[in-house]
């Protein structure tokens, strides 16, 4: 029985908040961490998940009670953006209601901001955004914009968190440092043919994430948008200092 004396973390984001398959599983690290037994994590993660997305189901994030708050987000709002075969492919899968846009997502991350701030007494952290991809100075076209709306958004979520006095959450400054002193290849093209692959590799096949970015090329993801253990536990480490605050 978990104690009532325990504070919950509420966790909202996408496949890489939910940590399934080949994404680093950064909320089960915060668990196992021998400091964090006075917190017990609640991981609303849902692969595929746009800002927009996330916003509908924060009925169940405040139906918890939580007494810290971390949204992670945005990772999909830019890929949409950037690939028109994610875009054609979330408007149906998600239900968009509308084309996904810088706009669009601030207003939508600010809603989810100004909810919970109205409907819990909790302490909200709005993480910013990891590189998609591990070559930053890319001249190659389709990396080029990635690392530009990465960027983009993530300023997007900084504004934010300053406008709705929220905690800021810097996953993107650490994983770009980190990239930036080993960088690696770049991300040229998508496609939903090696995610559905490495998913095999790793749910059926028990490989593990890390093997599947050894065989892919990567040092930092284990495909080409979700992390590894190397990247995901500088993810761990800042959620780290937001829970402790």
């Amino acid at each position: 029985m978990v104690s009532s004396q325990r504070k919950i973390v509420a966790c909202l984001g996408s496949s890489s908040t939910a940590g399934k398959g080949q994404a680093f599983d950064w909320i089960a690290e915060l668990r196992r961490r021998p400091g964090n037994g006075q917190f017990e994590f609640r991981n609303f993660g849902v692969g595929g998940d746009l800002a927009y997305n996330a916003r509908q189901r924060l009925p169940d994030v405040l139906a918890c009670r939580p007494g810290k708050v971390i949204v992670w987000v945005g990772g999909n709002d830019v890929l949409a953006l950037v690939s028109r075969k994610v875009r054609r492919s979330f408007a149906f899968w998600k239900r968009l209601p509308r084309t996904p846009s810088p706009d669009w997502f601030h207003e939508n991350l600010t809603e989810i901001a100004r909810r919970l701030k109205r409907e819990t007494a909790a302490d909200i952290g709005l993480c910013s955004l990891p590189p998609i991809g591990e070559a930053p100075d890319s001249d190659d076209p389709f990396q080029s914009e990635l690392n530009r709306r990465i960027e983009e958004y993530s300023a997007i979520v900084a504004a934010v968190a300053h406008e709705e006095r929220c905690f800021y959450i810097p996953v993107h400054e650490a994983i770009s440092e980190a990239i930036r002193a080993s960088p690696g290849r770049a991300f040229t093209a998508f496609n939903f043919l090696p995610f559905y692959r490495d998913a095999f590799r790793v749910l059926v096949l028990r490989q593990h994430p890390d093997e599947v970015a050894r065989r892919n090329g990567w040092l930092f993801h284990s495909d080409d948008v979700h992390l590894n253990s190397r990247a995901g536990r500088l993810v761990a480490d800042r959620a780290q200092k937001f829970i402790e605050a």
